[in-house]
């Protein structure tokens, strides 16, 4: 309920699969759902079920949002404590994902002089100071893991694990705009811009194009519907081309690099999904971010532009300028770990083989 009086408002999330009757499998078993509604009740079932968009479209307003979160939050810290219990022994595992949510719709609060800082009123309901948002979240984090921590033995391995850290998002880049202002993306006769999924697109004349939040991919005879780059030395050439006017672009408004470094998907990944990456994978600065409009294939204005959404915060850019956390209660040996090792690790805890095409590698452990 958003207001009473002048009037009665009210807002509504949009449909969520009911996990007591589930019109589609949305668990796995097909009965944890069930078990876990019957239990605790109708919980979010949506992928990002935090209305983020609604913030950005001032819909809900921070106050708003933020209670929605911790509404969620709570669904899924009652769902893992019962896992918890109900597993003496073997492997339990729980996604809390609270904090990206906040973090990314947060973020502009902390940030003195972000685009987006003014862009939404000051919200008198919200309890905590708004640049405070953040930290207040961390110490729940911090109390939660400490309520885990109280039902485990020391026998028992615990991982505390992120697979990301945040920046600010002030910054949006159109690397479609970026691609026409240079010759590489062509629009048809008599356009300047192109609206979503490359409507004004002239692919008989476009070398490459952006999709998604960093991928780059070229326009490939054979690949590509309506190709016109020959895959081998053509390609090759352009890809070189294309990563050396982009690694360490300078945004010319903030004088500010904008894209960090760029990888070409041959020399960064191996094995038998390759050729569904990018051809190539933009790296952005801290500030920066792929625009919104390029998300969807836009071509319009300007290749930079202030981000102006409460979505102000983000983690798809340069890997290297956001790494995650790992936290363990045993000791890990050696160095440079990765996110990878923990499968092979927790099947090498239970003594089974690991399959030839894992990346990563089990650590040495010790109480």
């Amino acid at each position: 309920m958003k207001e009473i009086s002048p009037r009665v408002e009210l807002y509504v999330t949009p449909v969520n699969i009911d996990p007591r009757k589930p019109a589609l499998p949305i668990s796995h078993p097909l009965t944890y759902s069930i078990y876990l509604g019957k239990l605790l009740g109708p919980f979010a079932t949506l992928g990002l079920a935090e209305d983020t968009w609604a913030l950005n479209e001032h819909v809900l307003d921070d106050a708003s949002f933020l209670e929605q979160c911790y509404l969620i939050h709570a669904e899924r810290e009652r769902q893992f404590f019962d896992a918890l219990e109900k597993t003496p022994q073997g492997v339990c595992v729980c996604v809390f994902d609270v904090t990206d949510r906040v973090q990314h719709m947060f973020w502009r609060h902390t940030v003195p002089g972000h685009p987006a800082a003014h862009a939404y009123p000051l919200c008198d309901s919200l309890g905590t100071p708004p640049g405070l948002v953040i930290e207040d979240l961390y110490r729940r984090m911090d109390a939660l893991i400490g309520r885990i921590r109280e039902k485990l033995d020391a026998e028992t391995l615990f991982l505390v694990v992120s697979d990301h850290g945040f920046k600010s998002f002030e910054r949006g880049f159109n690397l479609n705009a970026w691609l026409y202002q240079n010759g590489y993306l062509a629009l048809k006769e008599g356009q300047r811009e192109s609206g979503e999924w490359f409507a004004e697109v002239d692919w008989s004349r476009t070398r490459a194009y952006g999709m998604g939040l960093n991928g780059l991919y070229l326009n490939q005879r054979g690949r590509e519907r309506q190709g016109i780059v020959s895959p081998g030395q053509e390609a090759g050439a352009l890809k070189r081309e294309l990563l050396e006017k982009l690694r360490g672009l300078v945004d010319a408004q903030s004088g500010r690099v904008a894209i960090r470094d760029v990888a070409d998907r041959d020399a960064a990944y191996g094995g038998p999904y390759t050729e569904n990456s990018p051809d190539l994978i933009l790296g952005y600065a801290p500030g920066f971010r792929a625009s919104w409009e390029t998300v969807k294939g836009e071509v319009k204005g300007a290749a930079f532009e202030d981000n102006r959404k409460a979505w102000s915060g983000d983690h798809c850019i340069d890997p290297l300028a956001v790494p995650g956390v790992l936290f363990s209660n045993w000791k890990i040996q050696g160095e440079r770990h990765s996110i990878a090792d923990i499968a092979p690790t927790i099947l090498d805890l239970f003594g089974l083989q690991l399959p030839q095409h894992f990346d990563g590698r089990p650590w040495s452990l010790s109480l």
